[in-house]
């Protein structure tokens, strides 16, 4: 049977339901959006002479979750336009109207008796054969079924979105032993392709795997505070970005997550999991019971493992807590040499065994946690997962860790692994010493460009499942790299597709990423069908490497600047106009020049969440990789025929005078830095290149022709310069920019306005881009813009001069 999920009706809306209602409503399926009706008057509907049965009151606690979801930072949505796909209501009149939908998810309060009752009510209304699932984070999923018919438990299963539903990709999905298999295989599926999540398949086992693991690494650390004398400081240096875990590392997780709900999981699992060898660990200590009793919970109560305050000078200050006073103190420098040494190695699994060889605090911390991590994770199988890798997955999904606990065991060595944790007086479980025994030294294994997982059942290698679709440059780097350089490296996809991947610092643009793209134009062009532009790094790219530029600027070497911008502006042209197809594959960051490749490339296949922008005003400049050209373009394409329609050029202007950076892939398209037809978006992020490829040779096999160079760019000259010069006294004037912004304004006017011309006239793009260059030129000599450009790179931060 063919499913196809039109309209889902999300049962609660909470914090997780109405974020979840956002997220289906980001991939275009319509929304039903229900909670309860009040049982009381607010003194506002009251003094409005309001009674229970209006609609107005009945729907507003949907109303009111629903506003506060959207007003929250980060966005829970692509774009405003998509709220248009969610319609609220309550159960008293609304829950009739799930018979139109084809999956209703449940997110009421963590209370089976609330549950089942809501569960009731659904099964009055529901349409049989559609899907039923809930969201519960702990609640055993058979219980919930009790009472319920044959066909509510063939459709019910669990599925556990973490929070926020849109960043986290983490979705669990947890069957009952009534649940139809085909039904877990259209969620496992639907929840990576269409909802972009890393779907894993779990027991239904007490906070399943996630949390499972999740919460005992936290618990764990809270308690080896007390025996290492770790300040809330030292814990978060360590378990953070040098652990390759985000930059919020424990406590200040904890703080945004609320220790209450930690607290919860870690007291659930105590009730839940009597045989967990590691139970004590699920128990609290007296600080944390302390901080409950207190309700230092963090963000939602304004204080936890830190405090907010205004300093003496009005300024904001953060607080750390003493863990052993109990009192807020100011934050203190964490500096150790094992640290020192993390932050010179970009190689996570090379950064590791570094970690785990420290001879100082942070040395012995990465040991008696990972002894203990290590130990705990070994002994779950197959409790709540029959294969390692789901772990692994889970872990980096649902927590972000760049690495599973697996594969960070791999990193340092499994038998090195196995003497660390003897050494802490730990043992890992049974099947791991067997593994060994066996001479299979490794947990995960890469050939041929596949990533297969040790099955412990069979006690071999097993491919991963599920991955056909995926590729993985981190896994065809060694065997399939045809060309590199200090920057780049090209990797062959196979099918006739070449793939280049940049690997600076931030994937900035320099001399070597330049001399990367033509490189693989040139092999494309000669031996292959197509090429895609793509890395698995943190961002696609950060822009421009400025620390060249200013280097160049301060010696006011002009020449150089303008050889190089000649250069940059050939590669976007090369882009554009090479006989093979080239798709960018782009994804978080995307700013400046990785933008202004964008802005050329034949096909942009991008992740959902790409945060694309021409930022380059910050630094004083404009953009001269062509991005000023290709905005003078396309505003000419959309002028109407025998009509001029200014307001055109000043969106496409202020939209680069603006430095407006998307905040999804949805709204790169609203700014117009992608053109319909010419862009598509993945939502899984681990299907991207793989994506890229496919759109790659769709072109190729439809008989690619490259476009010729334009020669009928229609610019305004002085009656779009009047407009420009004009704005930018109106805002001078009002304060909202400085004189300098005014004048970087002009000069970007200049350059989309095709210069002083007395009418409009058809322009090269040729011409424009000279005109780019020679305004980039200028700004480089300017104080101010040397000024900013220095800000940036000293401080990071913009410098409005």
């Amino acid at each position: 049977m063919k499913r196809t999920i039109k309209k889902v009706a999300v049962l609660g809306s909470g914090i997780m339901g109405s974020r979840i209602a956002c997220h289906f409503a980001n991939i275009g399926v319509e929304v039903l959006l229900l909670d309860i009706a009040p049982k009381e008057l607010t003194a506002e509907e009251q003094a409005k002479g309001l009674s229970l049965a209006d609609n107005q009151v009945k729907n507003r606690i949907v109303n009111s979750s629903l506003q506060n979801t959207i007003k929250s930072n980060p966005s829970p949505v692509y774009s405003k336009s998509v709220l248009n796909a969610i319609t609220t209501g309550n159960f008293d009149d609304n829950m009739k109207d799930i018979s139109g939908c084809d999956w209703t998810i449940e997110v009421v309060v963590e209370n089976i008796d609330i549950k089942k009752k809501v569960f009731e009510q659904v099964e009055q209304y529901r349409k049989p054969g559609t899907l039923i699932t809930s969201n519960t984070s702990g609640i055993p999923i058979h219980l919930m079924t009790e009472g319920r018919t044959d066909d509510f438990k063939k459709h019910f299963c669990g599925t556990h979105f973490f929070n926020p539903p849109r960043y986290l990709k983490l979705l669990e999905i947890i069957p009952s032993p009534c649940t139809d298999p085909t039904i877990v295989d259209f969620l496992m599926e639907y929840g990576d392709l269409y909802l972009g999540k890393t779907t894993v398949l779990c027991k239904d086992t007490p906070a399943f795997i996630a949390n499972r693991i999740g919460v005992f690494s936290i618990m764990s650390l809270l308690h080896l505070v007390q025996k290492m004398d770790l300040s809330v400081e030292e814990v978060d240096k360590f378990s953070g970005p040098a652990l390759g875990r985000p930059k919020s590392a424990t406590f200040r997780t904890s703080d945004v997550v609320g220790l209450d709900t930690m607290i919860n999981v870690a007291n659930g699992l105590r009730q839940n999991a009597p045989d967990d060898e590691s139970i004590d660990v699920f128990s609290l200590p007296d600080y944390v019971q302390k901080m409950q009793e207190n309700k230092w919970l963090g963000d939602k109560t304004g204080q936890g493992f830190y405090k907010k305050i205004k300093g003496k000078d009005g300024k904001s200050e953060i607080l750390a807590l003493d863990l052993k006073t109990l009192e807020y103190r100011p934050q203190q420098k964490v500096k150790y040499t094992t640290l020192d040494e993390t932050k010179k190695i970009d190689n996570l699994p090379e950064r590791m065994r570094v970690y785990a060889k420290g001879q100082d605090k942070a040395g012995e911390f990465f040991r008696i946690s990972f002894a203990g991590l290590f130990e705990y994770v070994s002994n779950r199988i197959p409790e709540i997962a029959d294969e390692l890798y789901k772990i692994d997955d889970a872990m980096r999904a649902g927590f972000g860790w760049e690495l599973g606990p697996f594969e960070v065991w791999d990193a340092i060595g499994v038998k090195e692994g196995v003497q660390m944790m003897e050494q802490q007086g730990k043992k890992p479980a049974k099947w791991v010493e067997d593994m060994l025994a066996t001479g299979i030294n490794s947990f995960y294994n890469v050939e041929k460009g596949v990533k297969a997982f040790y099955d412990i059942s069979s006690q071999a290698y097993k491919n991963i499942p599920g991955r056909e679709a995926y590729i993985s440059l981190d896994n065809l780097r060694a065997t399939h790299t045809v060309w590199k350089n200090s920057g780049t490296t090209l990797i062959d996809l196979g099918d006739g597709v070449l793939n280049l991947e940049f690997h600076t610092k931030m994937n900035t643009i320099g001399a070597e990423v330049l001399e990367g793209i033509n490189k693989a134009i040139d092999m494309a062009e000669k031996s292959y069908k197509a090429l895609v532009i793509g890395n698995d790094g943190a961002n696609f790219s950060a822009g421009a490497n400025v620390g060249m530029i200013f280097m160049m600027a301060v010696e006011q070497e002009l020449d150089e600047i303008n050889m190089a911008i000649k250069l940059f502006q050939n590669t976007s042209m090369r882009i554009r106009h090479s006989s093979i197809p080239v798709v960018l594959a782009p994804h978080n960051l995307t700013l400046g020049g990785g933008c202004e490749f964008c802005l050329h490339a034949d096909h942009v296949q991008l992740h959902a969440e790409t945060y694309m922008g021409l930022v380059e005003f910050g630094v004083g400049l404009i953009p001269g990789g062509g991005g000023s050209k290709e905005f003078a373009l396309r505003a000419s394409d959309e002028y109407k025929e025998g009509q001029i329609d200014q307001n055109v050029l000043k969106d496409r202007f202020l939209t680069i005078a603006m430095a407006k950076v998307s905040t999804s892939a949805a709204e790169a398209h609203e700014l117009g830095y992608l053109q319909a037809g010419k862009y598509s978006i993945s939502m899984n992020r681990d299907r991207l290149i793989a994506d890229a490829k496919t759109k790659a040779l769709e072109l190729a096999d439809a008989g690619y022709t490259a476009p010729a160079p334009r020669k009928d760019i229609k610019v305004l000259g002085n009656s779009g310069l009047g407009m420009v010069y004009a704005g930018a006294n109106s805002m001078r004037s009002g304060n909202y920019i400085s004189e300098y912004d005014q004048k970087i304004s002009q000069k970007l006017g200049y350059v989309m306005c095709g210069g002083d011309l007395s009418a409009p006239t058809l322009v090269t793009e040729q011409y424009l881009l000279d005109l780019e260059r020679e305004a980039f030129i200028s700004l480089c000599t300017e104080r101010k813009t040397l000024e900013r450009i220095q800000s940036i790179i000293t401080g990071g931060k913009p410098l409005r001069n």
